[in-house]
């Protein structure tokens, strides 16, 4: 199940009415350039792609242009979390590597 979460703990600006539906991304991007995976969680993945292409992450700015190489849905932060320390450690990186195709829909990113 999604999780709900009441529009008066969300930040101004991010508010509704009522109770809204949160889903949440892991996404993995690669460096066109350079040797670097980056896993990350968000509730908007494309922005923050945007973003770490654009270079408003210090961490991933001398790295970019990326392009996504994972990106998976979950209806809680909790499990969305498990997966990006999953993914995050030595085992999860070793399965990035390996992952030979990039998102069909982001190519031209």
């Amino acid at each position: 199940m999604a999780e709900l979460v009441d529009a008066h703990d969300l930040p101004a600006g991010r508010q509704a009415q009522d109770r809204i539906i949160i889903m949440y991304h892991v996404y993995a991007i690669k460096s066109k350039n350079k040797n670097y995976i980056y896993v990350g969680i968000s509730d908007n993945p494309i922005r923050r792609i945007k973003q770490h292409n654009l270079g408003y992450n210090i961490t991933t700015k001398p790295y970019r242009p990326f392009v996504p190489i994972l990106f998976e849905e979950y209806n809680n932060r909790q499990d969305a979390r498990k997966r990006e320390k999953f993914l995050k450690s030595g085992c999860g990186k070793e399965l990035l590597k390996n992952t030979k195709k990039y998102l069909p829909l982001w190519r031209n990113w």
